[in-house]
């Protein structure tokens, strides 16, 4: 069998015939496949009869070459000791730094207005530390650029921004919540804009009081949460479009109260700043109120955090 097998392949291949396949006497089936030549960078085979294909083909080639080398040559993108230029007209060399790239998730404000509806929307919540920051609200017309100057050269940045409120400071040991929600639907019962913001206060003064044992925690007629109704525990400024929240909510953790010394946070005159750490006596770090705000913020708005 394999004798008829070779031979008739050997027939197919010293002979012009178009047939590319044979059964053979003893019931084997035999293809022949004559070779194909094409380029080895392509998939499939092309037509390289065209000058002009080639020209392009080649000015495509060497354009992507040259923007590889930008990127790999950057001085901002990459150090001089993992720079790595293509050397070779064919290949390209891509640094490892492209290939151990982290996943970061976008949240877009107007992906959750987009999927706000009568029956479902889709909320977020975003929890970090600033590095040192000072921010202004909407009236922000008494902070001039001289003010701005001299906050910027303690070491912190200095912005402004569309929230509610005066200025605060947001750093290194103060726990920032950003609940990115529909406003009306992100809770069992529908909200408006003032009992949003009462269940954002509520869930600092639960955190407070069942969380770490502070007493006297609560309102005052000025926003933010109080201890004792003279220091300021937590800032409260967020704003609305489109019925969907954005800015938020700070409770100093173990925060350096002394950023508070340069400003009248927010506007109030006579008033001190406090910390979970300062109130209690020992050191809590964001990382230990974090989940006792997420969960208090979950029982308030009864809603599940996933």
């Amino acid at each position: 069998m394999l004798r008829n097998l070779f031979a008739t392949a050997r027939r197919f291949a010293s002979s012009d015939s178009p047939r590319k396949v044979v059964v053979c006497s003893n019931g084997t089936i035999a293809a022949w496949h004559p070779p194909q030549e094409f380029p080895y960078e392509h998939t499939k085979p092309i037509d390289l009869s065209s000058k002009t294909d080639q020209t392009q083909r080649r000015a495509q080639r060497d354009l992507l070459h040259q923007q590889a080398r930008v990127v790999l040559e950057n001085p901002r993108r990459a150090s001089p000791q993992r720079r790595r230029p293509a050397t070779s007209p064919e290949i390209m060399h891509f640094s490892n730094r492209f290939l151990n790239r982290s996943t970061v998730k976008v949240v877009d404000l107007e992906l959750v207005k987009a999927n706000k509806s009568e029956t479902q929307s889709l909320n977020f919540i975003l929890a970090l530390e600033h590095q040192p920051v000072y921010t202004v609200g909407i009236r922000s017309k008494g902070y001039t650029k001289e003010e701005e100057e001299r906050l910027k050269a303690l070491g912190a940045e200095f912005y402004r921004t569309s929230r509610g409120g005066l200025i605060t400071f947001h750093g290194p040991g103060q726990l920032v919540l950003y609940p990115i929600c529909d406003v009306r639907r992100v809770s069992t019962k529908q909200l408006g804009v003032r009992s949003f913001v009462d269940k954002l206060e509520q869930t600092i003064i639960d955190s407070a009081t069942d969380g770490f044992g502070i007493h006297n925690v609560g309102r005052t007629e000025n926003t933010g949460v109080w201890v004792n109704g003279e220091r300021k525990l937590a800032a409260i400024g967020i704003a609305v479009s489109g019925g969907v929240s954005y800015h938020g909510i700070a409770i100093n953790c173990n925060t350096d109260l002394t950023w508070f010394d340069n400003i009248v946070g927010c506007g109030i005159e006579g008033v001190s700043t406090t910390s979970l750490s300062l109130e209690t006596r020992r050191n809590i770090s964001v990382s230990e109120a974090r989940p006792i705000l997420l969960n208090s913020f979950a029982n308030n708005f009864e809603c599940l955090l996933s």
